[in-house]
């Protein structure tokens, strides 16, 4: 139980590191090309796939329930 619930903190901690490193990229790929949308864009849509699976726990819609 206490493994478990390590890995799940652990999981945590580096979404929220990969959410930060993707915000800082963000935030130095508008100010070197100037806003460059197509960029921008696909670190969003990465940003999106780890929130929505993370946070949202859309991977758990194509799981088998288990009574």
């Amino acid at each position: 139980m206490q493994q478990k619930k390590a890995a799940v903190y652990r999981q945590g901690i580096y979404v929220l590191i990969g959410l930060a490193i993707l915000t800082i990229l963000e935030f130095v790929v508008s100010g070197a090309t100037n806003g460059s949308a197509p960029l921008l864009f696909i670190i969003a849509l990465i940003k999106t796939g780890l929130i929505a699976n993370y946070f949202m726990h859309i991977y758990r819609l194509w799981r088998e329930e288990s009574h």
